[in-house]
């Protein structure tokens, strides 16, 4: 029975074929991409925006206690001007008054020790309790 067949050829494995992967030139690549440059950009420029906005925030977040402390500052110096501010009226007001032709001897009068020999100064003092009767009380009859 061996002898009845007839030799089979040898079969090789067939392989499929194989596209050719051409590599494509840069032409071809942005012929087939043609936004992928401008998507790239456009990337880019979010990312750094991004990160400046970041920047940016957390910068305000580290001024925002500086700036309350400041402000509390402010009202301290404001409120310290608004004294001085009184007090330098009220002094004026005085200086106009010592610097007064008219009022010139009631000044000396209330900021000095010395009196106007015109004057006599008078001093009222309590009286003194008796403890001993007068002698005239002694001679009168009861």
């Amino acid at each position: 029975m061996n002898a009845l067949q007839q030799p089979t050829p040898h079969l090789t494995p067939v392989e499929p074929h194989r596209r050719r992967i051409r590599k494509r030139s840069p032409q071809q690549q942005q012929r087939h991409h043609p936004h992928r440059g401008l998507a790239v950009e456009t990337t880019a420029k979010l990312a750094v925006n991004l990160v400046i906005s970041v920047v940016a925030v957390s910068a305000l977040a580290k001024l925002l206690p500086y700036q309350t402390l400041q402000q509390q500052k402010l009202q301290e110096i404001r409120a310290e001007v608004e004294h001085t501010e009184a007090r330098v009226s009220r002094l004026q007001e005085e200086l106009e008054l010592l610097l007064a032709p008219e009022q010139t001897f009631q000044m000396m009068d209330r900021y000095s020790y010395r009196v106007d020999p015109n004057k006599i100064s008078i001093v009222i003092t309590p009286p003194k309790e008796e403890t001993e009767p007068r002698s005239s009380d002694r001679d009168r009859p009861r």
